[in-house]
């Protein structure tokens, strides 16, 4: 049998080891947030944002974010159709409800006029979502934050490395969060981070995120209200640190691999690949074919080919608002007739040539027998 193709996996160096290994024999007592700081500055450098703060997930992150800005029961939050369910939950948690608007065909992510749409005196922030490592058009989102003094909090969980208009992903709107799952361009394994513009706001997450402790009162175990506990682990971080250290390599390989789909498949009529438009990079998280509506595509066909030849394949995301804890929303016609046209091809670093190879041999051969390709 052939060797397994994975969708994704880290890509981990003796570095990465090493500085694990040196949190596990030394990172406690006055060392035990040691790497928590450096993978903290490290990232905050990187994005020129101006707070950090280092978390156990993304969606702790997003949690953490949402309690700081008061959100809570009978609060709207706008958000896209299409996305992880990550990005939706923690609006549930504080009893708040996600308004699900559509997106756009070409960037697969939230559509600005949708968001001015549904805004209502009940919506309190805009949470947008950079899919794929690709952009939003943060100009248009940002102006209609300002406009009804709504936050934006970018989920930018899949777009560390991009960067619209010289702004890295994350250091646009007035929150953003991040992942470092282990699927992650950058990872801790598991872990996240919530990037904060403002000192009052920051000032108030400081205080949330240590449990309702306030740095400023000096009683040891004293709590001024109650709080949260999503912190990153030092071990967590010792990996990220040793990842950050390495992002631009990190992110230049992801744009490499997206390259070569692109020259093995960009000349076949009906494939619509991650955009990339003027004044943008993206970081290509994961590279992603979308099948033009004309092709009879039927992904679940595709991915039966794919896992014959041992490969592995992730499905678009399905619109959230199809999932049993929500209503339909078929009004989003974009994101419904999106996601079963998606598909997600293996991404991770230490792809060989080989093996891209193989996986467009496997798309070329679906195409042939659907007639796309004679």
């Amino acid at each position: 049998m052939q060797s397994r193709i994975h969708y994704a996996k880290p890509s981990i160096t003796e570095r990465e080891v090493a500085y694990a290994t040196d949190a596990a024999r030394n990172g406690w007592a006055e060392h035990c947030y040691d790497y928590i700081y450096k993978f903290r500055d490290l990232l905050k450098d990187y994005l020129g944002a101006k707070h950090v703060i280092p978390t156990s997930s993304c969606t702790g992150a997003l949690h953490l974010g949402l309690a700081a800005l008061g959100i809570g029961p009978d609060d709207e939050v706008i958000l896209p159709d299409i996305t992880w369910i990550a990005s939706a939950a923690p609006v549930t948690y504080l009893g708040a409800k996600p308004v699900f608007v559509d997106v756009l065909e070409d960037s697969w992510c939230i559509d600005p006029a949708k968001i001015e749409a549904a805004i209502t005196g009940k919506t309190k922030a805009i949470i947008v979502v950079h899919l794929y490592g690709n952009l939003c058009d943060m100009d248009a989102i940002m102006e209609i934050g300002k406009k009804y003094g709504l936050p934006v909090i970018e989920d930018a969980a899949e777009a560390l490395g991009s960067v619209y208009k010289g702004k890295n992903a994350g250091a646009i709107g007035d929150m953003a969060t991040f992942s470092f799952h282990g699927t992650k361009t950058v990872t801790t394994g598991e872990g996240g981070a919530l990037i904060v513009q403002s000192d009052a706001l920051y000032d108030k997450i400081s205080i949330l995120e240590s449990h309702g402790r306030d740095p400023k009162v000096p009683k040891q175990f004293w709590c001024e209200q109650v709080g949260f506990k999503y912190k990153m682990s030092n071990i967590e971080a010792a990996i990220g640190a040793a990842q950050m250290e390495r992002i631009d390599e990190l992110v230049q390989r992801k744009r490499e691999i997206f390259e070569s789909y692109v020259a093995q498949l960009g000349n076949i009529n009906g494939l619509h690949f991650n955009p990339e438009p003027e004044g943008t990079y993206n970081s290509y998280w994961m590279s992603t074919i979308v099948f033009d509506k004309r092709i009879p595509f039927v992904r679940e066909d595709l991915l039966e080919d794919f896992k014959k030849n041992n490969i592995d394949a992730r499905v678009f995301f399905y619109p959230v608002s199809m999932m049993p804890p929500f209503e339909d929303c078929p009004q989003n016609k974009v994101s419904y007739g999106l996601y079963n046209r998606g598909i997600n091809l293996p991404s991770y670093h230490d792809l060989t040539q080989d093996d891209i190879t193989r996986v467009c041999g496997v798309i070329k051969n679906y195409l042939g027998r659907i007639g796309v390709l004679k």
